[in-house]
This record gives structure tokens, sequence and C-alpha cells, in this order.
């Protein structure tokens, strides 16, 4: 192997894939993760599909079918209706995956959002160091004083809240933990050997800290995500639950539940079923991720 190889693609390099793939394949092997991925794969499946082949419109208004409720709890249930219906006679199975659906996208999109910011700050900071690094840690210093949930009611409150506005107020809110964990992965693998050698070899700033440093950094930081993807589900209904979430007609876990808190006594199940499925969420993705930093605790330990 010639020297531009080795720089290329250096034993660190090499050894860092292959301890990610030893984290998947180890944390795949346990029951935790197992459990955690046929739930949250079959609720991702009936998020998508259900609401499309069911042809139940989950906005449509059925007055004379209100309050039905679930299968075999009550006088009027209905095969057609197995979660009952709201104040409204809307489906609630139809409404409560159409809210898993937009949960899951806004908490995936918003975790994509603050790891690529957050990555990209840390990156830039850790490996250049100096003024940049003390520019790019005062504003991360300044994000971090601002608690997420408060600054995004306070920008959705005086805006429109779309579904773009809430992924980029959550995402912008959330990046400052991620660029301090990059900032100390980067400045720790700055320093090795490989990274010199590139230097030696005339490997531009952008082609190290790009395919060197990145692939080897980001993995790590990927695993703790899955977690977050669960935390902004639960701000994003949170917003819900104060209509600075997405707006009605379009059902969410929030607004479907702050129009059932009125009925908790004669029809609890409005706010319970999208409650039910943000549980399962919740613990399926809280399972895959404990077993993803299990893995990568006992690997790194190990390594």
């Amino acid at each position: 192997m010639s020297i531009q190889e080795m720089a290329s693609d250096p034993p660190a390099a090499r050894k860092d894939r292959k301890i990610a793939a030893r984290i998947w394949s180890q944390a795949y092997a346990a029951i935790e993760f197992k459990i955690g991925l046929a739930v949250f794969s079959a609720l991702v499946l009936a998020a998508v599909f259900y609401p499309m082949f069911s042809g139940i419109d989950p906005t449509k208004m059925a007055i004379s079918s209100k309050l039905l409720p679930p299968l075999f709890m009550g006088e009027g249930w209905s095969w057609a209706r197995p979660l009952g219906t709201d104040q409204l006679g809307r489906d609630m199975l139809s409404r409560s995956l159409v809210g898993l659906r937009y949960s899951l996208l806004i908490g995936i999109s918003t975790t994509i959002l603050m790891v690529a910011v957050g990555a990209m700050m840390g990156l830039f900071s850790g490996y250049f160091g100096g003024k940049v690094d003390t520019v790019l840690m005062r504003l991360t210093d300044a994000q971090l004083a601002i608690p997420m949930i408060i600054l995004a009611i306070t920008i959705l409150g005086v805006s429109r809240p779309t579904i773009p506005a809430i992924i980029l107020v959550l995402g912008l809110s959330g990046w400052p933990i991620y660029a301090r964990v990059m900032r100390s992965s980067v400045m720790s693998e700055r320093k090795k050997e490989f990274v010199r050698g590139a230097m030696v070899l005339g490997a531009t700033d952008w082609r190290i800290m790009f395919t060197l440093i990145l692939p080897l950094v980001l993995p790590p930081i990927a695993f703790v995500a899955v977690l977050d993807i669960a935390r902004m589900m639960i701000f994003e209904s949170v917003l819900g639950f104060l209509g600075l979430g997405v707006q009605p007609p379009t059902p969410t876990f929030g607004n479907i539940i702050a129009d059932g808190r009125k009925y908790l006594l004669n029809a609890w199940w409005i706010a319970t079923m999208p409650g039910v499925f943000l549980v399962l969420t919740l613990t399926s993705i809280n399972l895959m991720g404990a077993s993803l930093e299990r893995a990568r605790n006992s690997i790194y330990g190990g390594a």
C-alpha cells in the first residue's frame, strides 16, 4: 500500500469502521433492540399505510357517529372504528396514526438538523482552534443559556407554526450539545499520527476534516442521536398541546390530546389513544437507543 493510500484510508479509520460495525452487531443481538425495532417498524408501517389504504379521512366529521367507544368498551362500539371516535365523529385510529406520522417526521428531521449543525460547528472549532474555536464556542454557550422549549414557544408564538418552522426552531435550538461533543472528539483525533501524516503529504484542511476525521467521530454521535428522536417527539407534542404545533385540522398527538382533555370523564379514549401510540413509539426508540449505547460503551471500553 502506498503512502497516499495509507493517508486516505489510515489504519485508525479502518479500525473505527470495524468498531462501528461491531456496535451495530452487538446491539442487534440484544433482545431489547429486536423488540424495539419490531415495535417501531410496525408503528411506522401502520402510520404510513393504514390512513392510505383504509379510505378513512382523519379530518372528516360525522356527528351521527361522535363519541363511539373503542372495541368492547361500552355500547355503540364499531368494528369500523376500533379505537372509537372523537367529539366530531372522526376516527381515532386514523387520527392517531396520522399524528404519529407527523411526530416522526418532525422528530427525525429535527434530530438530523441538530446533528448536522452541531457536527459542523464542532468540527471547525476543534480542528482550527484559536479564534475560530473561541467565537464558535461563545456562540454555543450563548445558545445553551436559552432553554430549548422556551425559545421554541417564544418564536412560534409570534409566527405561524408550520412543519418547516417547527423543525427549524427545534433543530437550531438543540445543536450546541452536539457541537461540544464533536469539538472534544475532533481535538483528540487531530493529534493522531495519521492526521499529521496527511498534513505532511499536502492534504488540504477540507480533505482532512471531511474524509479522515469526520467519518471517525460521527458514528458515536449518531448512536446518541437515536435517543434524541424521542426527545424531539416529546417537544413536538408539548408544542401541539399548547397550540403552537401543527395547526388543526391536521391531527397531531399534541392537539388531539388537548382536544380530548375536555372529555376525560365521558370519552377518555380521545386523549388516551394518541398517548398510547406516543408511549409505544418512545419506548421502542429508547430500547434501540439504549442497546446501541450499551454496545458502544462495552466495545469502546474494551477496545
